[in-house]
């Protein structure tokens, strides 16, 4: 098996915040070559932002229960304006092979990293909120390049990651429609674009949804998936949720999974209530830099915990630049509004079980929204080839815990290798 040619490249492409550039095909099928390019005005601009916010007053509190410290994110804008270097993240995605295609009216922006490896495995990777493909660049060389990776070559992955619509560098969604099945089948056509007859799937957040919709859709093209991120909580422990009450007889690990989803649910789900009800009215977060910061750091509140930890100096997991890099690509492709979008057009309860039937790996990172316990993961999934409870690790997976995040790929979809349709 070997990749399509790509038909029709242009090289030289800009993001689409210099001038909008967009691709210009004739063959709605065509793939063309893809480069950022942000102009320097828009750098500019950004750092003035920054420097004229207008900061409120302290919160009343010790602690990060009314959100965002102030300490915290006026460390982050000062690093931001003063520090913060754009142009080495744009380095490093102009050293990717880049590349946007028209997927069911819709430009959709991502990277094709192929393993020198022949029998590679091909793997689509589905970024989320708040992300971009920025989140998975760790993953891309050890999973492509495995031998330098403490790997071998049966380990390698032919490795594509797309920017969902509505994110990053991707055309923007101008009707409503766009909810995780229908990104699902538009990966589904795009790894047939690029001529791949068997793969796998993997994501987190959003792209976890994504993914095990693609396992609903069981392309006969795909082997298998994985996810960091679960839809395994049973009915019982749905309906308990309801009146805050768990279900009688829940072993340890269920009963503290029962705590963590009860405490998400209750105080850590704001920020998805409003982009379900009102994305539009967050014209705030469009037109002030802290203010979008703010909006993506206050996802949950481990995340939370270990990013203002890296803005006071320490180093575990993330650094200053990795929380930056992803928030900059949002702000300067102006795409925090459709971002928000796809909670509006999502109709599918979170981390309910979808009825995944083909092959499934799971890995249950300690610090995710919920670490799903096996038995519920059994319950879910009737064809679970993998599952691993792994010590350490949050919601985002790739970015903070790369290493185990690829070993659990390589280990979780090994026995998948050779299943070809």
């Amino acid at each position: 098996m070997k990749t399509a040619d790509l038909p029709g490249t242009t090289p030289g492409l800009e993001s689409r915040q210099a001038g909008d550039t967009r691709t210009q095909a004739t063959d709605r099928d065509a793939i063309h070559s893809f480069r950022v390019n942000v102009p320097e005005e828009d750098l500019t601009d950004l750092r003035r932002r920054l420097n004229a916010t207008r900061w409120p007053e302290k919160e009343t509190v010790t602690d990060s229960s009314q959100g965002v410290q102030l300490a915290t994110i006026q460390k982050l804008a000062r690093y931001w304006a003063d520090d913060y270097d754009w142009r080495k993240v744009e380095a490093r995605l102009n050293a990717l092979p880049q590349f946007m295609t028209e997927i069911d009216g819709v430009d959709i922006h991502f990277l094709h990293v192929r393993s020198k490896h022949e029998d590679a495995l091909p793997v689509v990777i589905t970024h989320g909120w708040p992300g971009s493909v920025i989140e998975q660049l760790k993953i891309i060389d050890p999973l492509v390049n495995p031998t330098e990776h403490g790997g071998t070559a049966a380990d390698a992955f032919h490795v594509v990651i797309p920017s969902m619509p509505g994110y990053g560098f991707s055309g923007k969604p101008t009707s409503t429609g766009w909810d995780p099945p229908r990104i699902a089948r538009a990966w589904t056509t795009l790894m047939k674009r690029l001529g791949y007859t068997h793969y796998v799937a993997q994501g987190g957040d959003w792209g976890a949804l994504v993914t095990e919709q693609m396992g609903v859709q069981a392309a006969p093209e795909l082997l298998g998936i994985h996810t960091n991120m679960p839809s395994a909580v049973p009915a019982e422990i749905a309906q308990g949720l309801a009146t805050h009450t768990p279900p009688p007889g829940l072993a340890p690990d269920e009963k503290r999974a029962f705590e963590r989803l009860d405490f998400f649910f209750t105080h850590g789900l704001s920020y998805a209530q409003q982009m379900a009800n009102h994305p539009q009215t967050l014209y705030g977060i469009a037109d002030s830099p802290v203010g979008l910061a703010a909006w993506m750091i206050d996802h949950d509140l481990k995340s939370y915990e270990l990013i203002a930890r890296v803005f006071d100096g320490q180093r575990e997991g993330l650094t200053r630049d990795d929380v930056l890099d992803n928030i900059t690509i949002t702000w300067l492709t102006n795409t925090a509004i459709s971002e928000a979008r796809l909670y509006r057009e999502n109709r599918l309860p979170f981390f309910a079980p979808m009825g995944v039937q083909i092959p499934i790996a799971v890995t249950a990172f300690p610090d995710e929204l919920y670490q799903a316990p096996r038995s519920w993961v059994e319950r879910a999934y009737p064809h679970l080839i993998h599952y691993n409870k792994v010590e350490k690790g949050g919601h985002f997976a790739a970015w903070e815990q790369p290493k185990i995040l690829v070993e659990e790929l390589r280990v979780g979809l090994r026995s998948l290798r050779g299943a070809n349709p």
